[in-house]
């Protein structure tokens, strides 16, 4: 079964969330419609700007664990990588 590491944001260069999740289409749209309660809800963290595939949930918690460490200059670098624009990557997953 696949995990993903991914990064939500409010806007780009706005305010970053990274969570893990073993269904990543399922989990966007949660965030995107304001389904649970807390951060991304609140702060209005609703783009799916980065996602990663990854083999087991232990490597996915442990990355996540790592990019949640890091500056905030690596996040958006990290993100930009792929996606300069910081457009929403989940209407690519439904599409």
């Amino acid at each position: 079964m696949q995990h993903f590491v991914y990064i939500m944001a409010s806007k780009p260069n706005g305010i970053i969330y990274i969570g893990v999740t073993s269904d990543l289409m399922r989990r966007a749209y949660e965030h995107k419609n304001n389904l649970i309660e807390g951060f991304t809800q609140k702060y209005f963290v609703h783009r799916l700007v980065y996602y990663v595939s990854v083999d087991n949930p232990e490597s996915a918690i442990l990355r996540e664990k790592q990019i949640k460490k890091w500056k905030r200059a690596w996040k958006v670098r990290l993100i930009e990588e792929t996606n300069s624009s910081w457009r929403d990557l989940y209407y690519d997953l439904v599409n």
